[in-house]
């Protein structure tokens, strides 16, 4: 099997893993929902509880594991793939500079500055599986 082809299936992996592990233990993820997207939040842009983006998020990551796994979808699944970890960004940004707020703590300082570098390989990795 082609490195190409294992990396790809290793992303799929990755993706199916969080998507189920949103539903599974959906407050991991809430400090990286921006609280203006959220309606618990008092947000200004808020349409759905912090609760349901968690589980809504899953959604595009399940897909996208589904997506990279067909051949004729890959392409497309891995653009998408890389827009949505691109998107992400912005609320990893936002969980960094929460974690440094008045309310941070050098746990959360510590999870955030690591967490946030990680979405440029893995955007880099998306992108690599758009070829052949």
């Amino acid at each position: 099997m082609r490195l190409r082809t294992v990396s790809t299936w290793a992303l799929a992996a990755l993706l199916g893993t969080s998507a189920v592990n949103h539903l599974r233990k959906p407050a991991f993820y809430y400090p990286v929902v921006p609280p203006v997207l959220c309606t618990d939040k008092g947000g200004k842009l808020g349409v759905m509880t912090r609760h349901r983006w968690v589980l809504a998020s899953a959604v595009p990551e399940a897909l996208g594991a589904v997506c990279l796994l067909v051949p004729s979808k890959r392409k497309t699944a891995a653009t998408a793939t890389a827009l949505m970890f691109t998107a992400f960004t912005a609320g990893h940004v936002s969980a960094l500079r929460r974690a440094f707020g008045p309310n941070g703590s050098p746990q959360a300082q510590r999870i955030h500055m690591l967490r946030l570098p990680l979405q440029v390989p893995l955007i880099a990795w998306a992108l690599s599986a758009r070829r052949p």
